[in-house]
């Protein structure tokens, strides 16, 4: 039996503007997601969201500017699963950078979002 893995993303706002990052991995290539990532075996959440932003971005939060806001359930064909938490924040520091072109190649702040969002983002929205 496969069971599901744990994301665990950060959607940052800024001016009314969502960040958003073109991915480069093979799950989800070529649509637009949220920084984050896979949630480490032990490691609490919002810990985790802390850790992917930096490593994603080099952008800091403070646990106390983050918000939990739901999760979303994605499954991406039979083998990959995802529970995604969602954190969101309005405040951040830092200059934005890419720190790993081979997972995401761009940053942009988006105010109205783009069609091809990845799975976990897209049935957040829906929900």
């Amino acid at each position: 039996m496969i069971y599901p893995g744990v994301g665990v993303v950060v959607l940052l706002k800024n001016d009314n503007k969502i960040l958003l990052g073109f991915r480069n991995a093979e799950l989800g290539k070529n649509t637009w997601g949220l920084p984050g990532g896979k949630l480490d075996f032990g490691e609490e959440p919002i810990n985790c969201a802390i850790r992917e932003l930096k490593e994603e971005t080099d952008l800091d939060v403070k646990i106390s500017d983050l918000k939990f806001i739901g999760l979303s359930n994605a499954i991406f064909d039979n083998e990959t699963h995802y529970i995604t938490l969602f954190y969101e924040s309005e405040k951040f520091y830092g200059e934005l950078k890419i720190m790993e072109p081979d997972k995401c190649n761009e940053w942009k702040w988006f105010d109205k979002l783009p069609e091809n969002l990845f799975l976990p983002f897209k049935n957040f929205i829906q929900q």
